[in-house]
C-alpha cells in the first residue's frame, strides 16, 4: 500500500511543498520522517504538538551518540568491540493545548479543518487546524518551525490560537529527553533500526529555569559527551508565564490566560542546542549565543533555499507529480548536508534514528555526486572529515592485517560498529568508495590544492591497503579474497567484480599520483596490479561474473510470495548466500562507476543477467538499476526504476520510512536524472552525455558545477541544449562528438535511440522451485 499517492485528495500534488489536506490515522511514523525539518547538524521530526498525536517523535544532533560494548556470542580477534548509536537529544517541539478545560488533539478532538505544508522554497513547517470544542468554541491553531540554516544549532517555533469567542486557555510548551523514555519500536526484529539501551543514557547536569526560560544540560553514562539546550519563550501579550519547571526528564513553561473573540494569542519558542565531546562549563551559555527568534531564523532559511535551488533544483517538464517528488529528495539532500563537514552524513540525515546514526559508504557513492556537482566547497568537507578519521583507520587496517588504511563499514566515532562481520567489516569496498569520492571531485571540481594533499593521502592509504589484501596467483592475475561487494545477499566471496574493479580503479589514481608517500616502486606495483585485476567471466553466459562461484550457486526460487521479502527478515542469511538472488546492483553498480571499462553489450549483458534477479531489497538499489536501463536504452525499464527510488519514501515503499529519510536512495534520484535520463558522465578525458529523455517528459533541465564552470543543461525530445553561465568556455563531448560551450547555448540534435534486443540466457532449472513438478491433486 502506498502513502502519498494512494490518496492525491489528501496529499495534492505540489511542486514546491508537500501538502496533507485532511488527519487520518494510521501513518503517524513514516510522515514524521516526510515532514521532518534539518540542516544537516540539527534535526527535528515532524510530529504533531500533542504527544498524543504522535508516533516516534525526536530530535537529533549529527554525530551526538553514545558507547555501548557489543557483545558477541561467540567473540573473535579482530571483531568490532564497541557500538555506536545516535541519541534522542532533548525535544523542544510538544505543547499540550486545553481550551476551557479540553485538551486539543487529533485523537480525541472535533476537527472541522486541517492543513500542513512542508515548503520546500523558504523551509518552513506549517500546520494550521481548525477546532470545534466541547464548549462551543471555533479554535483556530497554527504552529511554524523552521530549523537555522546558517545558525546552524538553532531552531524556533511559534505557535498561535484565536477563537471566534472568548476562550480560557492552559498552554504548556515542553522539553522532553525521550531518549531515557519508555518506547516501544520493535526495533529487535529488525536489524535496520537502532536498538535502545538497556539503561538509563542522558544524565542531567544543569537544570535551571526562570520567567519562561530554560538553561538545560545532560551528559551521557558512557562516551562523556554533553549536550545543552537553551529555551527563551516569549508572547505578544503581556501575560506573564503561570509557571517555570526544569527537570532532567520533563521541562515546562505553562500559560494560563484568556483570549478575546478574533484576538490571537502568540507564543514563540526559540531554542539553542549546544554540544562537546567533554565536559565545558560554558557549554550551557554556547546554547544560550544559539538562541534565535522564529522571524530571523525564517528569513536565514528562505535566503538559503533560494541560493540552494538555483544551484541545485532539477526541473522535470511534463509530469507535475515527479517533479514534486524529485524536489521532495532534493530538499531531504538539502536537510541532509547544508552543514556537511561538521561531521558526516548518516544513511538518515537527522530525520530518524535508523542504521544508530552511522556514516556508510552510501556517503560517498550516493550522495557525493550530488555535492560535487551542486556545493563542491561541501563535497570537500565531507572529505575532509573523512581524512580526519585517517589515523583510526590506519590502526584499523593494521588489526585485520593490512596495510594502509581501513575504513570503518559503519561508524559515527571512527571505530568499526558493525556487529556482523559478512555483510559489514568484509565490505572493504567502502576503502574505494572513498578514493573514488576524492578522485571525483578533484576532476569535478579542478581542485589541485586537495588532490595534492588531503586527497593524496586518502588515495594512496587506501591503494596500499589494496596491494596488500590482494595477491598474484598461479594464473598471473591479482586476486581479492574473501570480500563481500555491495550485495549483501552474497558474502565473504572470492574476486566480487565490483571490489576488484572499484580496487583497479584506486590502484591506478594512486600510481599517477605526484606524492612523496609514494615510491616509484609502489607506482609501478599498483599500477601492474590494476592491469592483472581478475574479473571473473562467464563465458557461456557472457556475462562478467557476480565473483568467482556466482554462476555455479543455485537460482533462488522466484515463487517465494512477496509477504517474504526483504529476504533478510524471513530466512537465515545461509539460505540466501547459498542462492543467485541479489539484494541490490553490484556489477552493474561496477559499470556505472566505471563507465568507461566495459563496452556497450557487456553493459546490456549485465543488465539482463542481473536485473530480474534483483529484488530491490535494499534502497541503494532502484536508483542505480534506473541509470544503467537508461543508459543500455530501456528507457520504459529506467523510468519504472526511477520512479520506485523517487516514492521510496513519500509511499513508504520498504515499510520503514518512520526511521528517517533514505538519504543514499534521495541522492540516487539526483544521479538518476543527470547521470541515468541526461547520461552524464565523469572522470573521463571530458565531460560527457548521452541523453535517454522519457517519451512523457517536455523536458529535463539541471545545472552542474563543473570545473570553475556553471553549466547549464536542458534536454528536450531531440535536443540538448548547454551553456556556460559563468566561468570560461568548455569542451564537452556529446555521444563522441566534441563541442566547445560558451555563454551562448549549444544546441545539439539528437538521434533517437532504439531500444535493444534483450539477451537470451540458457538458466538452469530452478532446482529450489520443484514444487512446480510436484503432482497437483
Amino acid at each position: 500500500m502506498t502513502l502519498v499517492t494512494a490518496d492525491r485528495l489528501r496529499f495534492p500534488v505540489d511542486e514546491w511543498g508537500l501538502l496533507e489536506t485532511s488527519h487520518a490515522p494510521g501513518a503517524e511514523g513514516p510522515l514524521e520522517t516526510l515532514f521532518s525539518l534539518g540542516n544537516g547538524h540539527l534535526g527535528i521530526r515532524g510530529s504533531h504538538t500533542a504527544e498524543a498525536d504522535s508516533a516516534l517523535p525526536g530530535t537529533f544532533v549529527n554525530g551526538f551518540h553514545e558507547t555501548f560494548d557489543i557483545r558477541h556470542a561467540e567473540n573473535a580477534y579482530g571483531f568490532a568491540k564497541q557500538g555506536q548509536r545516535i541519541l534522542y537529544v532533548p525535544d523542544t517541539h510538544e505543547t499540550t493545548v486545553w481550551v476551557d478545560g479540553e485538551q486539543l488533539t487529533l485523537a480525541g478532538s472535533a476537527v472541522l479543518d486541517y492543513r500542513r505544508r512542508l515548503d520546500f522554497a523558504t523551509g518552513v513547517y506549517e500546520c494550521t487546524i481548525v477546532w470545534q470544542t466541547a464548549s462551543g468554541a471555533s479554535v483556530i491553531t497554527r504552529e511554524r518551525r523552521v530549523v537555522g540554516a546558517q545558525s546552524r544549532s538553532s531552531l524556533a517555533i511559534d505557535f498561535e490560537i484565536r477563537a471566534d469567542r472568548r476562550i480560557v486557555v492552559d498552554m504548556e510548551s515542553h522539553v522532553v529527553n525521550r531518549q531515557d523514555q519508555p518506547a516501544e519500536d520493535h526495533s529487535e526484529h529488525d536489524p535496520r533500526r537502532a536498538g535502545r539501551h538497556a539503561g538509563r543514557v542522558l544524565e542531567a547536569v544543569t537544570a535551571e529555569g526562570a520567567n519562561g526560560s530554560l538553561r538545560l544540560a545532560w551528559s551521557t553514562v558512557t562516551s562523556r559527551q554533553h549536550v545543552a539546550i537553551a529555551v527563551d519563550h516569549s508572547t505578544n501579550t503581556p501575560h506573564q508565564p503561570f509557571s517555570t519547571e526544569a527537570d532532567g526528564d520533563r521541562s515546562g513553561v505553562r500559560y494560563v490566560l484568556p483570549i478575546e473573540p478574533n484576538e490571537t494569542f502568540r507564543l514563540e519558542k526559540s531554542i539553542g542546542y549546544a554540544v562537546a565531546p567533554a565536559a565545558d562549563p560554558e557549554l550551557v551559555d554556547a546554547a544560550a549565543a544559539a538562541v534565535r527568534s522564529f522571524d530571523e531564523l525564517a528569513a536565514e532559511s528562505a535566503a538559503h533555499y533560494e541560493g540552494y535551488w538555483a544551484a541545485a533544483d532539477v526541473q522535470i517538464g511534463g509530469s507535475p507529480e515527479l517533479q514534486q517528488a524529485v524536489r521532495w529528495n532534493l530538499f531531504q539532500l538539502a536537510q541532509a548536508t547544508s552543514q556537511a563537514g561538521v561531521a558526516g552524513i548518516p544513511a538518515k540525515g537527522v530525520t530518524g534514528s535508523g542504521y544508530e546514526g552511522h556514516y556508510f559508504w552510501d556517503q560517498e557513492i550516493y550522495v557525493l555526486p550530488y555535492l560535487t556537482y551542486t556545493a563542491p566547497k561541501a563535497a570537500r568537507r565531507v572529505l575532509g572529515f573523512r581524512h580526519e578519521m585517517l589515523p583510526a583507520a590506519t590502526a584499523r587496517a593494521a588489526e585485520l592485517n593490512v596495510d594502509g588504511a581501513l575504513y570503518p563499514w559503519r561508524t559515527i566515532n571512527g571505530q568499526e560498529a558493525s556487529a556482523y562481520y559478512a555483510a559489514g567489516t568484509a565490505q572493504f569496498h567502502i576503502n574505494a568508495a572513498i578514493a573514488y569520492a576524492a578522485a571525483r571531485y578533484s576532476w569535478a571540481s579542478g581542485d589541485d590544492a586537495f588532490i595534492a594533499s588531503a586527497g593524496a593521502d586518502l588515495l594512496a592509504e587506501t591503494a596500499r591497503m589494496w596491494a596488500s589484501l590482494g595477491f598474484f596467483g598461479k594464473n598471473g592475475q591479482f586476486h581479492i579474497h574473501g570480500v563481500t561487494g555491495p550485495d549483501e545477499y552474497t558474502a565473504v566471496v572470492n574476486d566480487n567484480l565490483y571490489t576488484n574493479v572499484m580496487a583497479r580503479f584506486n590502484l591506478r589514481a594512486a600510481a599517477v599520483l605526484d606524492h612523496p608517500s609514494i615510491s616509484d616502486t609502489d607506482r609501478l606495483l599498483w599500477a601492474h596490479m590494476a592491469e592483472r585485476m581478475a574479473l571473473p567471466y562467464d563465458a557461456d553466459m557472457r556475462v562478467y561474473a557476480q565473483d568467482a562461484d556466482f554462476m555455479s550457486l543455485e537460482p533462488w526460487d522466484w515463487e517465494t510470495p512477496r509477504s517474504k521479502y526483504p529476504l533478510l527478515l524471513h530466512f537465515h542469511p545461509l539460505v540466501i548466500y547459498r542462492h543467485q538472488v541479489l539484494k541490490q546492483a553490484d556489477a552493474v553498480l561496477a559499470m556505472f562507476l566505471q563507465w568507461q571499462d566495459f563496452t556497450a553489450e557487456e553493459k546490456q549483458r549485465a543488465f539482463d543477467f542481473y536485473d530480474p534477479i534483483t529484488t530491490g531489497d535494499s534502497t541503494l538499489s532502484a536508483c542505480v538499476q534506473g541509470i544503467m536501463a537508461a543508459e543500455v536504452g530501456y528507457t520504459e525499464e529506467a523510468l519504472r526504476h526511477f520512479t520506485t527510488a523517487a516514492f521510496i519514501d513519500l509511499d513508504n515503499l520498504h515499510d520503514n520510512t518512520i526511521d528517517g529519510v533514505h538519504t543514499a536512495s534521495a541522492g540516487g534520484v539526483w544521479s538518476a536524472l543527470v547521470s541515468g535520463f541526461a547520461g552524464f558522465r565523469d572522470q573521463g578525458p571530458l565531460p560527457y552525455f548521452d541523453p535517454r529523455l522519457p517519451d512523457d517528459w517536455e523536458s529535463l533541465a539541471f545545472r552542474l558545477q563543473l570545473q570553475g564552470r556553471t553549466l547549464s543543461v536542458r534536454l528536450t525530445p531531440g535536443l540538448l541544449q548547454l551553456a556556460v553561465e559563468a566561468g570560461e568556455p568548455l569542451d564537452v563531448s556529446v555521444r563522441g562528438a566534441i563541442v566547445t560551450v560558451g555563454s551562448e547555448a549549444s544546441a545539439i540534435a539528437l538521434e533517437p535511440t532504439a531500444a535493444p534486443v534483450p539477451s537470451v540466457f540458457p538458466r538452469a532449472f530452478p532446482t529450489a522451485g520443484l514444487s512446480v513438478l510436484t503432482p497437483q491433486h
